[in-house]
């Protein structure tokens, strides 16, 4: 992750002391969704960086519905935000109903929250619609002393965010996904490896590439990891980054070196 600038580190720090307090105050009276929505704007500003006059969006219409508030960044639209009341646990067709708003909209990010938990999630645009919880935390317990809370926190900051670490913060999750990693382990570079190893440990048996797939298919690899939007875009992805690799290798090879001209003799 890029390095925090030391003003933000600060910010997120008070904003952490300020505001958990308040949290729990209000999660001690109850307070209503639209009282929540007063603090979440508060928090935008004081915690995350935003112009809550300029930059934070109320009630943002998408095709005759609300979305409770959004965050514009130079005039585009960012992320769209959900926020139920504080004591309201976050449930799935809460998320659902921010993901329908987003998608409307060809926004790729919501946060969904309470105050208290705060999940950011990235739509996937399949069919159908689907998202992806990229981060989920409760403010309630971040540590101003822990150097991994700020950094998540600092993720979807406004200068976070015009930096893109919340989308670099994304890819890294996706390399490591068990979708990316089952499609990894099926590419002809891997399965060769494989092969190469096992014949190294029982060098008279005919092991192909085929059988290494099969058994990986069939026997190691989770039915889910292989199936579904999100394993079939794991395999595009790594397929075009090969099929880059192998055209730039192509290039390097088709770009001969200027032979060196030789001085005439007089």
């Amino acid at each position: 992750m890029a390095s925090i600038p030391k003003k933000v580190i600060e910010r997120l720090i008070a904003g952490i002391k300020r505001y958990q307090p308040i949290l729990a105050a209000a999660k001690a009276r109850d307070v209503g969704e639209a009282d929540t929505v007063t603090i979440i704007k508060d928090m935008l500003a004081d915690v995350f960086g935003y112009d809550k006059y300029l930059e934070v969006t109320s009630e943002f219409s998408i095709r005759g519905t609300y979305c409770d508030l959004g965050i514009k960044l130079e005039g585009a639209l960012q992320i769209l935000i959900e926020v139920k009341a504080i004591g309201l646990d976050l449930k799935d067709q809460h998320v659902k109903q921010a993901i329908d708003y987003a998608a409307n909209q060809g926004v790729d990010w919501v946060l969904l929250t309470n105050g208290m938990c705060w999940r950011v999630y990235r739509l996937v645009f399949a069919k159908p619609i689907d998202q992806e919880l990229v981060v989920d935390i409760d403010f309630s317990v971040m540590n101003p002393r822990s150097d991994n809370d700020i950094e998540v926190l600092y993720l979807w900051c406004k200068e976070g965010w015009q930096r893109s670490v919340l989308g670099e913060y994304h890819t890294q999750k996706q390399a490591l996904s068990r979708f990316f990693i089952g499609a990894m382990l099926q590419t002809d570079p891997v399965l060769e490896i494989i092969r190469r190893e096992l014949r190294r440990v029982s060098p008279d048996v005919r092991i192909d590439i085929d059988q290494i797939k099969g058994v990986l298919s069939n026997e190691v690899i989770k039915r889910e990891v292989m199936e579904g939007d999100k394993a079939d875009d794991a395999r595009k992805k790594i397929s075009r980054a090969a099929a880059k690799a192998i055209r730039a290798a192509n290039q390097r090879v088709t770009v001969k070196e200027p032979e060196p001209v030789q001085e005439s003799m007089e």
